[in-house]
């Protein structure tokens, strides 16, 4: 019988807790912990999650799709709009697009500002 374990909190590491935290806050529309300061950041997130972000004194970003830093996580997002609004959306609020997308009909590979790729993919 394997262990019931519940998810209770994702970590990314990055330079700017605060910064990536409001990132991703604009972008989920999530609310920020009321704990959050420059060291640790989180987004409550539903049924309990916590998505966090620790600062990392001389943090590299990853280099996805190159892995010479790799990509260490990935997340992939549902989103409602379509993935060009989605997309226009995110790079408005800092994220980065790289060149190298392996199927834009189905999802989009984005950055956020601290270099971690992630994917929105349409719901629909």
């Amino acid at each position: 019988m394997p262990l019931q374990m519940k998810l209770s909190a994702i970590t990314l590491d990055c330079p700017d807790p605060l910064g990536l935290a409001g990132f991703y806050q604009q972008a989920t529309g999530l609310e920020l912990h009321p704990k959050s300061d420059a060291e640790f950041a989180g987004l409550n997130g539903e049924g309990g999650l916590l998505v966090g972000f620790q600062r990392v004194d001389d943090y590299r970003a990853p280099s996805w799709p190159d892995q010479t830093v790799p990509q260490q996580l990935h997340i992939c997002f549902k989103v409602e709009e379509t993935l060009d609004q989605a997309e226009a959306k995110l790079l408005e609020l800092g994220a980065g697009k790289p060149e190298h997308q392996l199927d834009e009909a189905k999802y989009r590979v984005l950055t956020d500002p601290a270099g971690h790729p992630f994917c929105v993919v349409s719901s629909g």
